[in-house]
């Protein structure tokens, strides 16, 4: 018998088409928040600072994200010196000039005297775009999104110019209106004014649609024509290959920069990685090595008590040492506990800190390499792991995001207590891709093409008329998985378009490493009441000091419906200002449990599949 916990009524209708199309989906199961008053909860959400490409975003408004209808026109006027509203910029960033100042204290991370400059501007010229858009810009670095939202709306009373617009349209996207953030961006670009921050936030959004291709040509655009702007510098380097990259990486730690002290202190260890990756000569990325190409593995059961299923794991041999790794999809990576590593002899490369929820802080870690990674009828080598410094990893063992098979077609069929493993739809005219267990240090991922790529192998590819499968690539929905559902992919995160009654949709991520499905205080307002709850809610990063409980929420995504009781909820502002726009809740295990859940990380994909009659309702 499945240990489930508080199963409530599942009333399930006809498999509706795509919510693009503005359906009603069908209702999906009733569940109670919790197991008594006071109970715990353990959400898992890993963000390590590995990719310098992590912000992504939404094309689309209404319940699904599409590509967007707004066609992109050829610049039809140069920006010029003397006009502060287009898109160019004095070509020295030391340049004499108020503006250039401001600018200069902004790369440097002096953000309070990049302030009182833009605020000098303004008392001489109220209605410099340059000086509003730059104060705008300084609030959202701060991570001060109320202020920026404010300073903006007076900014366009006062200039209503391409430059504000473009600033305030940065705001929107990172309060979720992704889709009006889009609108505006396109309009600005389509008016003729080359505006280099609206294509950096277009290529976000044709990331965040997997359309990486599309992507680096907009971030491309971005850096000819404002090289200096020290945001689109570091979305350009991430377009780079590993050597190019650590070039920049140097350049910048050493110079000037905005980060602040742990983004400094993880750019410098994923650079003091990649450094040894290079001198250990491990240039090249885990691969797989077995003849296999798909697998089907038992999901291990992992309790929470004897009577509560906590979660699903899977039996993970690192260098032949086999331990039951939680299976989260809001996770990156491998992370296991440090005697799971000293067991498989897995040395410390470089430190690391990893972040989760909790009010805790990031906990210490280390990177090093498996020479081999089992799992299943496959076996991979050379494949990165991160190891925590302490005796469990969420009282877990250890976790493997369901990111890492992103170069596979991802089928986690929890009724039947299996994982399937297999090979992605072929895009036409193109190479199938190498299969590896993907990481975010891999130099072959989507937003970098390999520099190691042979001649021969491009002389290959031009012979054949096929495209090669390096470098990044756009979004291709193969004719089978026309009904599933567009996600977005910010990072490890996969954001799944969810409505909460009668609102505008918001951003919850899909994390079968969270206990049960939770939400933002701020998007549960918007539906129902909000209480102060006693529910302990635990993560990577240890207790969250606040937490609610939410009335009633009815949560529709995909093609199914969920009427939530007594539902958790907990401030997500710091998760939002890491991904880089608002996610106003999760999906979690007590739910997902009773779905078959397929994933295409490449194409940014997820097919959700409950069978009714499998749970007799």
């Amino acid at each position: 018998m499945r240990c489930l916990a508080q199963a409530r009524q599942f009333l399930v209708a006809a498999v509706q088409p795509l919510c693009e199309n503005r359906c009603l989906p069908p209702d999906f199961p009733q569940t109670a928040g919790g197991m008594g008053k006071r109970r715990m909860l353990r959400v898992l959400c890993l963000g390590v600072v590995l990719g310098l490409m992590t912000a992504h975003c939404l094309a689309q408004s209404g319940s699904q994200p599409a590509q967007s209808q707004n066609a992109l026109q050829p610049d039809s006027r140069p920006a010029t010196a003397g006009d502060h509203s287009a898109g160019t910029v004095a070509s020295s960033p030391l340049a004499a000039n108020p503006v250039g100042d401001a600018r200069a204290l902004y790369r440097r991370g002096k953000f309070e005297d990049a302030l009182a400059k833009y605020r000098e501007i303004l008392k001489d010229s109220p209605k410099s775009p340059d000086a509003w858009a730059g104060m705008i810009r300084v609030y959202l670095k701060q991570k001060n999104v109320e202020l920026a939202a404010q300073t903006a709306e007076q900014g366009l009373a006062q200039s209503d110019s391409p430059r504000v617009r473009t600033a305030r349209a940065e705001v929107w996207f990172r309060q979720g209106r992704i889709s009006d953030a889009e609108s505006e961006w396109v309009k600005v670009i389509n008016s003729g004014y080359a505006e280099a921050r609206a294509y950096l936030g277009i290529a976000r959004v044709r990331d965040a649609l997997a359309m990486y291709k599309t992507a680096k040509t907009m971030i491309e655009k971005a850096h000819a024509i404002d090289p200096n702007d020290s945001d689109i510098t570091e979305a350009w380097i991430g377009t780079l290959s590993r050597s190019e990259r650590i070039r920049y990486l140097q350049s910048t730690l050493a110079g000037d920069n905005n980060w602040d002290a742990d983004d400094r202190t993880g750019i410098a260890d994923y650079l003091k990685f990649l450094q040894q990756l290079s001198t250990q000569n491990r240039t090249s990325s885990c691969r797989l090595v077995s003849k296999v190409t798909s697998t089907e593995t038992p999901l291990v059961r992992l309790l929470l008590d004897p009577q509560h299923l906590r979660g699903y794991g899977l039996n993970v041999a690192l260098n032949g040492h086999k331990s039951a790794l939680m299976l989260d999809t809001g996770a990156s990576g491998i992370l296991v506990k440090r005697s799971i590593a000293e067991h498989a002899g897995l040395s410390k490369i470089t430190e690391s800190k990893v972040w989760g929820i909790g009010s805790k802080g990031p906990k210490t870690a280390y990177r090093t390499i498996a020479d081999s990674v089992k799992i299943g009828d496959l076996e991979f080598q050379n494949c990165p792991v991160e190891v925590m410094e302490s005796h469990s990893v969420a009282e877990e063992d250890g976790l493997i995001g369901a990111d890492v098979f992103e170069n596979f077609l991802v089928d986690i069929d929890f009724p039947n207590e299996k994982l399937r493993l297999g090979e992605l739809p072929k895009r036409p005219n193109t190479q199938q891709q190498d299969l590896s267990l993907a990481s975010e240090d891999d130099d072959d991922s989507h937003d970098a093409e390999s520099a190691d790529t042979s001649s021969e192998a491009k002389t290959a590819d031009a012979k054949s008329g096929h495209a090669s499968a390096q470098g990044p690539q756009d979004r291709y929905i193969a004719p089978e998985m026309q009904s599933y559902t567009r996600v977005l992919r910010f990072g490890h995160n996969l954001l799944v378009p969810t409505t909460i009654g009668k609102v505008p949709y918001k951003l919850f991520i899909l994390d079968t490493g969270s206990v049960t499905n939770t939400i933002s205080p701020a998007a549960a307002r918007e539906v129902t009441k909000v209480h102060n709850d006693d529910t302990i809610v635990k993560g990577l990063s240890g207790s969250v000091d606040k937490v609610y409980n939410a009335n009633k929420a009815v949560l529709t995504f995909g093609h199914l419906r969920q009427e939530n009781q007594d539902l958790v909820a907990f401030d997500t502002t710091s998760i939002s200002d890491g991904v880089g726009t608002e996610v106003s809740g999760f999906l979690g295990f007590a739910m997902l449990k009773f779905i078959d859940i397929k994933i295409d990380y490449r194409d940014a994909l997820i097919d959700f599949q409950y069978d009714a009659k499998k749970w007799n309702y």
